[in-house]
């Protein structure tokens, strides 16, 4: 079957779509020994040898995708220059190069996909599919009706303004929980949100993706996603 260089890139785990379009331009890529910068070059998967810096990549026939419940103290990067734990050092037994789809930050937990299908990654992480992430978050302070009227309409945060979001109140004490869901994926995000209404978030986590849930799922542990889960996440 013929398919896109960069669709090919991705399925095989070299990088996402976007990351595997920047490599063909680069000249890193090469179609039977002859190097391709042509984005719409189409390959045979079962005949075609195709090389990145040089080497052979191979698509990977079993797909995996795994729901982790990340704790906070680790990267969601595949290396850091730091040398702090990664969310992989908690699926290090699983056999496959799979890899995060988008991130969570240092101090954040809760779910967390990790795959090695490249065409999901890029579903999920591209801005256009805006899929909806659901968090709980600890603030110190109740926010007021208005704070939450200004939060839900779009805050401007590092000079440019949010996309509406949605905020409630579950719980209150000495920390207020609210339950916030946002589908964009701007650098810390939530918590800056929350600041810009005068709520410092004390504690962060993700309970879902879509209509993906967390659950009752422990911390560092993980679980595979089930079918009716997967074909969701591949219609979204």
């Amino acid at each position: 079957m013929l398919i896109r260089l960069q669709k090919y890139l991705a399925e095989a785990q070299v990088a996402s779509r976007r990351k595997s379009e920047e490599i063909i331009l680069a000249g890193r890529v090469s179609v039977n020994d002859k190097i391709v910068t042509e984005l719409g070059t189409k390959v045979e998967s079962e005949v075609d040898i195709v090389k990145v810096d040089g080497k052979i990549v191979e698509i990977c026939e079993k797909m995996l995708y795994i729901l982790l419940n990340k704790p906070e103290g680790c990267v969601t990067t595949v290396k850091d220059q730091f040398d702090r734990k990664s969310v992989l050092d908690y699926v290090s037994n699983i056999k496959e190069r799979i890899y995060p789809v988008g991130r969570l930050d240092y101090d954040t937990s809760g779910l967390l996909i990790l795959t090695n299908d490249g065409e999901l990654t890029y579903k999920l992480t591209h801005p256009k599919h805006n899929v909806d992430k659901t968090y709980v978050a600890d603030v110190d302070r109740e926010p007021s009706a208005e704070d939450m009227k200004r939060f839900e309409s779009g805050i401007i945060i590092d000079g440019r303004k949010t996309a509406p979001a949605k905020i409630k109140i579950i719980k209150k004490g000495k920390l207020t929980s609210l339950e916030i869901k946002i589908h964009e994926g701007r650098n810390r995000q939530v918590r800056k949100m929350c600041a810009a209404i005068n709520c410092n978030v004390v504690k962060l986590k993700r309970i879902a993706l879509g209509n993906i849930e967390l659950g009752a799922l422990e911390k560092g542990k993980y679980r595979e996603l089930n079918e009716k889960e997967i074909n969701y996440l591949k219609t979204l």
